[in-house]
């Protein structure tokens, strides 16, 4: 059976390597918008878009004032053991991570401790009933609102003494 995806379609994880390449691009871009807009910048993705501008942000804290962070792919599916978590220390800027509760990235309680190790403000959103892909039949009309809301109200909270 001759599958309905192109060749060119990427399949599977990203190239090894790949994330410098993918981080510099988040940076080219950042900085192009700061050319044109003093207004805030956010930045963040799903999955691995989302794991890169955070360690973009990781080493360089300057380039976003907040992050939103999709289904953050913790681990890989079935490894706890390989967890993606070593810049975390290093991560100074606010971030919204979004979960799905069935996320096999990661589960929320493994969230939950990953984001203790960030020095920054956080929040965790999680999504009952989603996994990685976070749409659900029940949710699919309201979740980009939810999250936005969501974000909305992170972004603007007051900063807290210690941050």
């Amino acid at each position: 059976m001759r599958s309905a995806l192109s060749p060119e379609t990427p399949q599977g994880p990203p190239a090894r390597g790949g994330g410098e390449s993918d981080q510099a691009g988040l940076r080219v871009a950042i900085e192009a918008l700061r050319r044109e807009s003093p207004a805030q910048i956010f930045v963040g993705g799903h999955s691995y878009g989302g794991r890169q501008a955070s360690m973009l942000a990781a080493s360089d804290p300057r380039v976003a004032d907040a992050l939103l962070l999709l289904s953050y792919p913790l681990h890989p599916p079935n490894r706890p053991d390989v967890m993606r978590t070593a810049h975390l220390p290093n991560l100074r800027t606010p971030a919204l991570f979004v979960h799905g509760i069935n996320d096999g990235f990661g589960t929320v309680a493994e969230m939950e401790t990953a984001l203790q190790l960030i020095p920054a403000r956080t929040a965790l959103l999680p999504i009952p009933g989603a996994g990685h892909e976070l749409l659900t039949v029940r949710n699919r009309r309201a979740l980009a609102g939810q999250v936005t809301q969501t974000f909305q109200a992170f972004v603007s909270a007051p900063l807290s003494p210690q941050a």
